[in-house]
């Protein structure tokens, strides 16, 4: 999902480690059936390369019948990308796009000036038990990208490079790390993998990026001979050298980071921008719902409900 509930969204962070510029411990919330553990933005990290905004969201079990129903919502300034390793989402949104992102493929909407999207348990997924789990995230745009017209791709897994050696499985789902470049289209450098790691498999990190970040999703790894469990993210000093080493019962691992952007951006509600007049716009377009004429278009075969400016922000 790339639905922020929250206003301004927050989390945590503990004290650091000699190879870590800023360990985050992220924090659990309740969507509603579901919980979400967000580590970006932290009050001392807004991002991390472009990436702007982090979730992982279950696991969770739903019977038969259930599922997520995320109405149509607008967002400006960011590209989405939602990333599974179980169930399935049916995508939505206003540039015309109607996409299933099944686990290990990528959905990429760049928002640009506006895009309005849902994402939804399909029909067919819900006449059995399913699950959900996975990552989402946000990246923000540099500033010649903010007034750009919204766009959707879609990359089946196959479409992504893999490796696979020595213990190690890692898929690139964006940008370019290891000698390999994701199809993608991105507007800096960065790049973003899911990693699985055998136990006391070693994992070097790319060292040709300004910010590196490893999210520990299952298992543990070490660090300068430290442990980080399944739940932490962990910002690396630039220039480092880090290699990570799977624990006893391995990892799965996302990593990420890239160039870092040249000034911190405004982020209220889904709306993330490099002014805040940007962001009042986008809220008073959504607010008077102008879907015909206006700043924002509901999602063809998505049109009968979306979700309304939160009172706070009108």
């Amino acid at each position: 999902m790339s639905w922020n509930p929250t206003q301004n969204p927050d989390c945590p962070e503990t004290g650091g480690l000699d190879a870590i510029e800023t360990p985050i411990i992220p924090r659990t919330r309740d969507l509603g059936g579901f919980e979400v553990r967000r580590a970006l933005p932290a009050p001392k990290r807004q991002m991390v390369g472009p990436f702007i905004f982090f979730d992982q969201m279950g696991p969770v079990e739903f019977l038969t019948g259930g599922g997520i129903d995320v109405r149509p919502h607008p967002h400006i300034g960011l590209a989405t990308v939602t990333y599974l390793y179980e169930g399935a989402f049916h995508h939505r949104d206003s540039t015309g796009a109607d996409q299933m992102v099944y686990p290990g493929e990528v959905n990429w909407m760049i928002a640009g000036n506006g895009v309005t999207h849902s994402e939804r348990t399909s029909e067919e997924m819900r006449r059995r038990p399913g699950t959900a789990f996975g990552i989402q995230t946000w990246v923000a745009l540099p500033d010649y990208a903010e007034d750009t017209a919204a766009t959707f791709e879609h990359h089946g897994k196959e479409a992504l490079p893999f490796l696979d050696e020595g213990g190690k499985q890692v898929r690139l789902i964006l940008g370019s790390a290891w000698g390999e470049r994701a199809p993608v289209k991105t507007f800096t450098e960065t790049f973003y993998a899911d990693v699985m790691l055998a136990a006391g498999a070693k994992l070097p990190l790319p060292d040709g990026h300004e910010d590196r970040d490893v999210y520990v999703v299952e298992g543990d790894v070490l660090v300068s001979g430290t442990s980080i469990a399944a739940g932490r993210m962990m910002v690396f000093r630039p220039g480092d050298r880090i290699s990570l080493t799977a624990g006893e019962t391995g990892a799965r691992l996302m990593v990420l980071g890239g160039e870092t952007m040249n000034g911190p951006r405004y982020i209220s509600w889904n709306f993330v921008a490099s002014s805040q007049e940007r962001i009042d716009a986008a809220k008073e377009a959504w607010r008077k719902g102008d879907w015909e004429h206006g700043r924002f278009h509901l999602p063809p075969g998505d049109e009968a409900e979306f979700i309304p400016l939160p009172e706070q922000l009108k």
